[in-house]
C-alpha cells in the first residue's frame, strides 16, 4: 500500500514543539511529527509561545504537499508507526 494523508488535520505538540500530523498506509495509522524548528525561522524567545504555535501551523499548512512527499520518502525507507521529521529531511 501507498502511504496517504486523507485527513488534513494537523496540531501543533507543545511538549515536542512540533507540528503532528497523520498518514495511513491502508489500515495503518502513521504518527509524524515535524519540529517547529525545520517550519519556522529559529527563533529561542519564541519558543514554547502561541506565536510558534501559529507560524509553525501556518507554515505547515502553506508547505503541506512537500512536507507529505517528505514523509513517505522517510516511510518508504522505514516503516514504523511514528517519525519526527527535522530540518535536516528537507535537505
Amino acid at each position: 500500500m501507498t502511504l496517504e494523508f486523507p485527513n488534513r488535520s494537523r496540531s501543533f505538540d507543545e511538549v515536542r514543539n512540533a507540528v503532528r500530523f497523520v498518514g495511513h498506509d491502508g489500515m495503518f495509522e502513521v504518527r509524524f511529527f515535524i519540529e517547529a524548528d525545520a517550519l519556522t525561522k529559529s527563533e529561542p524567545d519564541l519558543r514554547g509561545t502561541e506565536m510558534v504555535e501559529m507560524k509553525s501551523l501556518s507554515a505547515f499548512d502553506a508547505l503541506r504537499a512537500s512536507i507529505h512527499d517528505v514523509a513517505r520518502r522517510a516511510y518508504s525507507s522505514n516503516r514504523r508507526d511514528s517519525y519526527t521529521l527535522t530540518a535536516a529531511d528537507f535537505r
